[in-house]
């Protein structure tokens, strides 16, 4: 896994191999996460990503949430629950010297709580597949006021998610068992 573009391109990220099925990392291939920085900044959405603030649900390794970064974003809440995810995250976010613009929680993404700060313009939800979590992870950070208006969800799983009310569903893409849906939540 490597850093795919931006001001910290072609950095080596921890390697966690093919990932770790007990503790649910399933790394975003650095193909599709290239896919899905080439569909946010060429897919006429504006650019959804520099000088954002970004939110990384079920952040793993933190690879989305750092390739934003590099790409020009403000700051990235990382939010993940499991100790080995949080380990290697923490590790990569050293690799990056990105200790001051970054955040760790250890959180249940889909029991979030009210957030105390501005809102996210831009969120990763990556959870483990077929289990639902993601729209439970969705529904916390609304309740919770964690999106800015217009806010950009990139949504990954095996199968199409099923948004919630007020989001549009602007692209759907299949890379292998990865299904990306990109929504734009309500202004």
């Amino acid at each position: 896994m490597r850093i795919i573009g931006g001001a910290r391109r072609g950095l080596i990220l921890a390697d966690v191999g093919e990932g770790d099925p007990a503790a649910h990392l399933r790394p975003t291939s650095d193909r599709v996460r290239e896919a899905i920085f080439n569909l946010l900044i060429n897919g006429g959405y504006g650019d959804p990503v520099t000088g954002v603030r970004v939110l990384d649900l079920f952040a793993g390794t933190g690879a989305l949430g750092l390739e934003a970064l590099s790409r020009g974003a403000a700051r990235v809440a990382f939010v993940d629950d499991g100790t080995k995810a949080r380990a290697l995250l923490r590790t990569n976010i050293e690799k990056m010297q990105a200790m001051g613009t970054t955040d760790v929680w250890r959180r249940d993404a889909t029991k979030l709580g009210p957030n105390r700060g501005p809102g996210y313009g831009l969120v990763f939800l990556d959870p483990p597949y077929h289990k639902g979590l993601g729209e439970a992870a969705l529904t916390s950070a609304i309740e919770g006021n964690w999106l800015a208006p217009g806010a950009m969800v990139v949504w990954e799983d095996g199968t199409a998610p099923v948004p919630p009310v007020g989001f549009e569903v602007l692209d759907q893409r299949r890379y292998g068992d990865t299904l990306v849906t990109l929504l734009r939540g309500p202004a």
